[in-house]
């Protein structure tokens, strides 16, 4: 199947970097948010990541400009009418995912294929929210952040997903220069289910006293060699997301190893989300 228009529902932090991805790739992309405005937003911040490309020499000022004119902001979900791809990259919740499934289902066409940028929450559950038809071409697409930079892919076929489904969007994401693993529909899917038991246990350590938080992410920088401290990341994330991860994990699993530690749910009950929100184990601009 050859992919040439992607149609991106929800341009923030990940959408607006799907929708790069796919431009710079040479396909053209709708990006969607049903307020014109924050679209518009999610354009923006693409067009600041390329300002940045070029000053860094990464990209030459006519694949700035080629990018950028392959990229439409849209308050209106009918544009989804033309796509070959449908990608949801919206907030973390399932009950959102599934009416914005629904309404596209209605739209796209018949072939178009259907991805979730969903970090956790089953495929199943999120295809049972359209026709049964749909259902062998929808799978989990979920990029990692930034997406420009973070060069993993990982699929998440569902019970009803096609080989065709899942070699096209393989084939895809080698068009977007992205290494591809493929998970199961477990919790969490492979990287979460890794991930989130080190977060939380970090911060498990810090509400507990062991040690501060700045002494807790240089040990795991200088001891265990990791590029970034588990609870710079766990901001960088977002601790809402990280805390809806952690909840289906408990959930789904039944492992309190996935309790979500009593100092997230303080900071997100409090709106200190991360870097996002400005502060959350630290305070932004470090």
């Amino acid at each position: 199947m050859t992919i040439d228009h992607v149609f991106v529902a929800g341009a923030g932090l990940m959408g607006h970097g799907i929708a790069q991805v796919h431009a710079a790739a040479g396909k053209r992309v709708t990006l969607y948010e049903p307020e014109l405005a924050r679209a518009g937003a999610g354009k923006a911040r693409i067009l600041g990541n390329l300002d940045r490309a070029v000053a860094k020499g990464r990209i030459t000022d006519a694949e700035r400009v080629a990018t950028a004119a392959r990229v439409y902001a849209t308050d209106d979900l009918a544009a989804a009418a033309g796509a070959d791809l449908v990608v949801e990259a919206v907030y973390e919740d399932e009950a959102v995912k599934t009416a914005l499934w629904a309404e596209l289902d209605a739209i796209a066409p018949a072939g178009a294929l259907f991805a979730s940028n969903t970090s956790s929450i089953s495929i199943n559950r999120l295809a049972a929210a359209t026709s049964a038809p749909r259902r062998p071409q929808f799978l989990g697409m979920h990029f990692f952040s930034p997406v420009p930079v973070m060069p993993l892919v990982e699929l998440i076929r569902g019970e009803a997903t096609s080989d065709a489904t899942e070699a096209a969007i393989r084939g895809l994401a080698g068009e977007l220069g992205k290494q591809v693993i493929v998970s199961a529909d477990r919790p969490g899917f492979i990287v979460n289910r890794m991930l989130m038991p080190l977060l939380a246990e970090a911060m498990r350590t810090y509400e507990e006293g062991t040690g501060t938080a700045e002494d807790i992410d240089t040990g795991a920088k200088g001891g265990l060699n990791h590029p970034m401290g588990p609870l710079e990341l766990a901001d960088f994330i977002g601790l809402d997301v990280c805390l809806g991860i952690l909840r289906v994990l408990r959930e789904g699993l039944g492992d309190p190893q996935f309790e979500p530690p009593r100092v997230l749910v303080e900071l997100v009950e409090a709106g200190h989300l991360g870097q996002k929100t400005g502060r959350g184990f630290f305070a932004y601009p470090r």
